[in-house]
């Protein structure tokens, strides 16, 4: 009965990730039974973070969940954040577009990401880093990839004249991803992988260079064919399962 946080987790404070996406389950919960504390709880969590001053529009990725406050200033649109994003848009997706909150929150976020943290690499890949006190990590997660399809997903309902630079923006992160696919050995992305010393889109430290079925890369494959029909993700989607099997 006593609730806890992991013990790395930043001082004990709670994760963006975990925190942030279970609105989503928690509100279909409450549809589901009838009974509306669910979605209450996680609303009023949301209603938290909507207020919550945000350095650069950023959603960090700890809040300390005696102050309120957040606990250090580091952003991932991957690991510790990555889904919060996501299901601020399905949120509002399934809410059948009545959820405007959700929305709102949604593309103000994916503003200030684009405008911090999404970079083009040297040769023309667009990867998303990360940010740790104001500074860029040029490093990009497998999980990251997920945003590919993200992007691609919310582009129809864009803000004005929006819907094709996001079509784009989803199309220009499944190459980056395809390409940490296939400049390896072995033709399966890496957990991380870097731009700076002179690479792009490669795992250079020994902890990053593994890969273990994540599913982020082809989610994104996924939402592209969808989306436009284009036959390459399809065929990209196939080499994947052909080196994994």
């Amino acid at each position: 009965g006593i609730g806890r946080n992991w013990p790395w987790a930043s001082g004990g404070s709670s994760i963006l990730a975990e925190f942030g996406t279970l609105h989503l389950e928690f509100i279909h919960l409450s549809y589901l039974s009838g009974n509306p504390i669910f979605a209450d709880k996680v609303m009023n969590i949301r209603t938290v973070l909507n207020n919550l001053e945000k350095p650069q529009g950023l959603y960090p990725n700890y809040l300390n969940p005696n102050s309120g406050q957040w606990a250090q200033y580091h952003v991932s649109v991957g690991g510790l954040g990555d889904s919060f994003y996501e299901y601020l848009l399905k949120a509002w997706l399934m809410s059948d577009k009545t959820d405007l909150q959700a929305k709102k929150m949604y593309f103000d976020a994916i503003k200030a990401i684009e405008t911090h943290l999404i970079r083009k690499s040297r040769n023309g890949l667009t990867y998303i880093a990360e940010w740790k006190g104001g500074l860029l990590e040029h490093k990009m997660g497998h999980l990251t990839c997920f945003a590919g399809g993200m992007f691609a997903l919310g582009a129809d309902n864009a803000p004005e004249g929006l819907t094709q630079h996001y079509l784009q923006l989803g199309a220009e992160i499944a190459r980056t991803c395809h390409e940490s696919y296939n400049r390896t050995f072995a033709k399966l992305g890496p957990e991380a992988f870097r731009f700076d010393g002179g690479v792009e889109a490669i795992a250079t430290r020994q902890n990053e260079k593994y890969y273990i079925l994540r599913p982020e890369v082809v989610e994104t494959y996924m939402y592209m064919w969808r989306l436009t029909h284009d036959p390459k993700y399809r065929k990209w989607a196939w080499e994947a399962v052909e080196v994994t099997f």
